[in-house]
């Protein structure tokens, strides 16, 4: 099998019939993300539960989005040391503050926030501000945006297991695309992949989530200058109040006939 997924013996059940059969399945799997500033002594700033694939884009997304490193400068290197830990090596003087890092536990592929000790801890200041002349969307693009993501998960395709993230840009054009156990793991895959390519702010493109939106995904949206947010699923209450305090458009419910407008009306062609 391919990375990221692997095949298990099971027993179907159909009616009164059972069958041995088997089925493949997402993996979930640690990773332990250090840093090291100038090649000094490594420290753990988080263990999370993802997908195997793509870590490289994880660590550098996810240090990004907590607001750690600010720039694609500040990071010197990513080095994979083993199959569960990897090491980013950081600029001198240009981390944050670490203690935004601090969890009581370790983050699970379900929740990025979760062990946050404040609701302070939660926000991260963005390098950018959302962009108000710019860009707008074509309704009939946002109802194509659910069929487009699905056609390109490929692991999901084949586990029925996996949250995707994916970047359009504004003609429908599929930029980039990460697939993992966690929301939040594949939006920080999706972030990483970006500002190690400079491609960042993403102020001229559209994310979609495969699942509902929360206020974590906002909030790494906003971090990379994401203007327009398009969820499969339902946001919460706090992403909504964030996304029309920045200034972004949230969309949720999205399907090939319908979407609710959360946030950000003006940006909708």
């Amino acid at each position: 099998m391919g990375e990221g997924v692997l095949r298990f013996d099971v027993r179907r059940v159909d009616g009164s019939t059972v069958d041995a059969s088997s089925d493949v399945l997402a993996v979930e799997e640690p990773l332990e993300i250090r840093i090291a500033v100038d090649g000094g002594i490594p420290t753990t700033v988080s263990l999370t539960m993802r997908t195997p694939g793509d870590d490289v884009d994880l660590a550098a997304g996810y240090l990004f989005t907590e607001g750690i490193v600010r720039r694609r400068e500040d990071i010197l290197g990513v080095h994979p040391c083993s199959s569960g830990a990897i090491r980013v090596e950081l600029a001198t003087g240009n981390m944050s503050d670490l203690s935004r890092l601090d969890r009581h536990s370790f983050t699970s592929s379900s929740c990025g926030a979760c062990g946050k000790r404040s609701t302070a801890a939660l926000r991260a200041t963005p390098v950018w501000t959302l962009r108000t002349d710019a860009p707008t969307v074509d309704v009939e693009l946002v109802r194509r945006l659910p069929a487009l993501l699905r056609e390109a998960q490929r692991l999901f395709a084949a586990t029925g297991g996996l949250h995707a993230s994916a970047l359009f840009d504004l003609d429908g054009r599929l930029t980039i695309l990460r697939e993992d156990v966690g929301r939040h793991n594949a939006l920080d895959k999706v972030i990483g992949a970006e500002l190690l390519a400079g491609r960042l702010p993403a102020d001229e493109r559209i994310l979609i989530v495969s699942g509902r939106v929360s206020f974590e995904l906002v909030q790494k949206a906003l971090m990379a200058g994401i203007p327009i947010v398009a969820a499969i699923g339902a946001p919460s209450s706090l992403a909504v109040e964030l996304a029309r305090e920045s200034g972004m458009t949230l969309l949720g419910f999205v399907r090939a006939e319908r979407f609710n407008v959360y946030a950000g009306e003006d940006r909708l062609a």
